[in-house]
């Protein structure tokens, strides 16, 4: 990278600099090392190798991390240039104004699903206290999307703000499912940096576009010259949190609307909207009248499969509670019938793929009973953990009846483990087989388990599996950032355990 920096000397803007090493940087970005995390591993290493450099191109790579990088490599990178610059290193005559820019406006282009906001901030470089609109004007755009937890997925740097803004203003225009509209900055701010927040959320890899990680330094150090100042902005169709209570006045409402009527089975369709509900208020903002093809595919064909237990009947009605709360929903929220079609169409399409998609929990080969007692809150996600955690749930052992225990329950669950431990009497032991099997159950965090089927996977028994869970969540304590790193970089049983 430091050679790679040698380029940096042939460019002529601060701009062209700025995007260079924003790529450079986002080599790294969203990935893990062993060992640490990978922006004081990777990203101050390369500051401290650059500072010993001692060169033109590694001080111009060091003025460009003073800017783009995190806290802690900005701080250490300034540093190093300064001391090189009394040095009497040379750089670029445009050094001096890296990241001197100031916002000249922000915009957001919407459509009437929810689904998606572009947002458009321009900038334009200080020269000599003002903004220099002839010289290196350019916007960064980022697409936030509310289907994936309102994740930024997309960004890119355009030099054309014109053209850009223009025709994002034509297309709302002339496509009545478009909303184009100048934002606030601090607006644009507080959304934005939410939006990439939520991208760092616990998913691995993120689920964004080839581009995102080459322009994420970029787009995170140009936001800290948008003012401050505000909460995230509600999406589009946003209400006040739903309660329980008002969760079922809602289900009541449509139960007795007219777009309810032909649905066959009163009992299946008040626990299918009870489900299309608590999927919107949990997974969507508190927004349980948005619908949009894209959501509906989601709930029907993603979300449902992976994390509600439905009955046959339930299977059976999904589908046509949820396009009748399509209907529902879109008198409510205005949508207009461009709208409606396309989402109904979506629907009907992800209702062919359902039954394959929804594997119908009988079919796992464990009795409903058992089923019961391992998801008493319906989330299937949660099966197959919980049954390495609790692998003993039937029969009997001695005067046990095993059939009568329930897991959920922690009296009930120290004598499983007592079971399954028959001839361990270490009680400090069992304590901790009883403090991973606890946090197995609740899968918390969520990398406890993805950490166990990677050791499952590569030939270890469930028992030493087991053992180096206890080792690391000793080890570690109750950090959960700690915790979390240390389990995602286990990639084998070490030979000390």
């Amino acid at each position: 990278m430091v050679q790679a920096a040698r380029e940096l000397l042939a460019v002529r803007s601060p701009l062209d600099a700025e995007l260079m090493v924003s790529d450079m940087v986002g080599a790294w970005w969203g990935r893990r090392v062993r060992g640490g995390d990978v922006e004081q591993v990777l990203g101050e290493g390369l500051v401290d190798y650059a500072a010993k450099a001692g060169t033109p191109a590694s001080l111009t790579l060091l003025i460009c991390l003073a800017y783009l990088g995190t806290a802690r490599q900005g701080a250490k990178a300034e540093g190093a240039a300064l001391a090189m610059m009394e040095s009497g290193v040379a750089r670029p005559g445009w050094a001096d104004r890296v990241g001197a820019v100031k916002p000249t406006g922000c915009y957001v282009s919407r459509d009437a699903y929810g689904d998606q906001d572009t947002v458009i901030c321009t900038f334009a470089y200080r020269w000599n206290g003002a903004a220099d609109n002839a010289q290196d004007r350019h916007a960064l755009v980022m697409v936030v999307d509310y289907n994936m937890s309102g994740m930024a997925r997309d960004a890119w740097v355009s030099s054309q703000v014109d053209k850009l803004i223009e025709q994002a203003r034509a297309e709302a225009e002339a496509n009545p499912m478009l909303l184009f509209e100048e934002i606030e900055p601090q607006q644009a701010r507080a959304l934005l940096e939410s939006a990439m927040r939520a991208t760092r959320e616990p998913k691995s890899p993120p689920p964004v576009s080839d581009s995102y990680s080459a322009y994420h330094a970029f787009a995170r150090s140009r936001l800290k010259a948008l003012p401050p100042g505000r909460k995230r902005p509600a999406p589009r169709h946003s209400e006040a949190p739903y309660s329980r209570e008002r969760r079922a006045m809602l289900a009541a409402e449509f139960l007795s609307s007219d777009a309810a009527e032909h649905l066959s089975d009163p009992s299946a369709a008040s626990r299918c909207a009870d489900h299309i509900i608590d999927y919107g208020c949990e997974q969507d903002f508190d927004r349980p009248l948005r619908v949009s093809p894209t959501k509906c595919e989601t709930f029907l064909l993603d979300w449902l499969p992976r994390k509600v237990m439905l009955s046959a009947a339930e299977q059976e009605a999904m589908p046509h509670a949820l396009a009748a709360w399509v209907r529902f929903a879109a008198r409510r929220t205005g949508l207009p019938d461009q709208g409606v079609t396309a989402t109904l169409d979506a629907v009907w399409e992800a209702t062919a793929r359902f039954p394959e998609a929804y594997r119908d929990p009988a079919s796992y080969g464990l009795d409903m009973a058992l089923l019961s007692r391992l998801l008493p809150d319906g989330d299937l996600s949660a099966l197959a953990r919980r049954v390495f955690a609790f692998p003993i749930l039937q029969g009997t052992h001695g005067d046990v009846d095993l059939d009568t225990l329930n897991p959920a329950d922690e009296a009930d669950r120290r004598i499983l483990l007592e079971l399954d431990h028959v001839g361990e009497i270490d009680e400090q032991h069992l304590a901790w087989h009883e403090e991973i099997a606890t946090r197995l159950w609740e899968g918390d965090p969520p990398q406890l388990w993805e950490a166990a089927q990677r050791l499952l996977d590569l030939g270890h028994d469930r028992h030493e599996v087991l053992h180096v869970l206890i080792e690391i969540v000793e080890r570690i304590g109750a950090d959960p950032d700690e915790l979390a790193a240390a389990l995602d970089d286990i990639a084998d049983i070490p030979d000390e355990l």
